[in-house]
């Protein structure tokens, strides 16, 4: 009764605790990794999970910078121990969650997890609500490095700053580095409150297959820039790039969308059996470059008419990248004028394409033909 007591105690003194600024040097440039929910949903298991580590050490994507091997929802048994402990499934995940992270961090990797705010995950195995410390010790017991925390089953008050920041503070009790996740779907605007509780904040509903929900969750994303910063991060969800519903143009544009936006580049294919088209995409180092760039100013929207659109950001250099995104059902020409997005006068431009690796110049305009949902991602410096 003592030590319950003294738990107890503890446990108010953290949940009490101030929303302090959540500034401990974690995610400075947005996370990059992998999670298997639109990819194979409830069929995740401990194999899968290790394959998939191995693949993106195999596939180059470590070398890139893809470093969180992310579980989501139905890692866990249908019920808690005994003692109040969530538990993996023991038929899907035979050795544990701890021997699992150990084979992750032995290939340079980290391991993510996934937990829900209310009284069950989105596919109803057991929430967080009235277990968050608990959890949050479970987890840093585990060496887990990367918390999602989701929305599902429950209340409004849940899925705004109080209970998040009740997570935030129990994590932050563990006195391990973790990665903080809130994915409350864009509910109660987290862009406002989430920054001092967690690293990155889900921005809109959950991405669907195909070209028209990206470019709408995009859409809502770009909207949110001045909101992200080193540290706190605008999540537009899970990249759909080599997933049934995305062609290879249209999955470029994604990525560049993506990483014009600052936002954290997680895969959600099967790494596994990746094409070379896919895995050139999601490991091209000046495209991820942009997204990891140190300023962390998150890029938006310059231009739109009729489907031809214009996005840029501000790299820490002082060049700028931008995107040439054609939205229309068919070929276009799309235009740009160097002079005009933001760079000092010079009498040439140098053009980097990020997606063909040249360098031209020009004295200010800049023109592509485009295919349909295609782009041209490039970066540009005054000479």
């Amino acid at each position: 009764m003592a030590r319950l007591a003294v738990l107890t105690c503890l446990v108010c003194a953290v949940l009490a605790a101030p929303a302090l600024a959540l500034s401990n040097g974690l995610a400075r440039t947005p996370p990059m990794g992998w999670n298997p929910w639109y990819r194979f949903g409830c069929g995740v298991t401990e194999g899968l999970v290790r394959q998939t580590a191995d693949a993106m050490v195999r596939s180059g994507m470590r070398a890139a910078g893809y470093r969180y091997v992310n579980l989501d929802d139905c890692w866990m048994a249908r019920t808690r121990s005994r003692y109040g402990t969530l538990r993996a499934d023991p038929k899907r995940f035979p050795h544990g969650i701890p021997a699992l992270a150990a084979y992750v961090h032995r290939r340079g990797l980290k391991l993510g997890i996934y937990a829900a705010a209310g009284s069950m995950t989105c596919a109803h195995f057991p929430g967080s609500r009235g277990h968050l410390y608990h959890d949050a010790h479970t987890f840093a017991a585990w060496h887990i490095d990367y918390v999602k925390l989701d929305g599902c089953f429950t209340s409004p008050r849940e899925k705004g700053p109080y209970a998040y920041g009740r997570m935030r503070a129990a994590l932050r009790s563990t006195r391990r580095p973790i990665v903080f996740s809130v994915s409350a779907w864009g509910f109660n605007r987290p862009w406002l409150w989430a920054a001092s509780r967690a690293h990155l904040w889900r921005t809109t509903r959950d991405i669907r297959p195909g070209w028209a929900s990206a470019m709408r969750v995009a859409d809502a994303n770009q909207a949110l820039a001045s909101y992200a910063h080193p540290g706190a991060w605008n999540d537009p969800d899970i990249m759909q790039v080599g997933n049934p519903g995305l062609s290879p143009t249209e999955g470029r544009s994604v990525m560049g969308l993506w990483s014009i936006m600052a936002a954290p580049l997680l895969a959600g294919n099967d790494l596994r059996h990746m094409s070379w088209v896919t895995r050139s995409i999601l490991t091209n180092p000046e495209v991820i470059a942009v997204d990891q760039d140190r300023a962390g100013v998150q890029g938006r929207r310059f231009q739109s008419a009729g489907g031809r659109e214009l996005w840029i950001r501000r790299l820490a250099n002082g060049d700028r990248a931008i995107v040439l995104l054609n939205r229309t059902a068919g070929r276009a020409t799309l235009t740009a004028d160097a002079r005009a997005i933001g760079l000092r006068p010079a009498g040439t431009y140098f053009v980097r394409n990020l997606w063909s690796h040249r360098l031209t110049t020009t004295a200010g305009p800049i023109a592509v033909v485009l295919p349909a949902h295609g782009s041209a991602m490039l970066r540009v410096h005054a000479g």
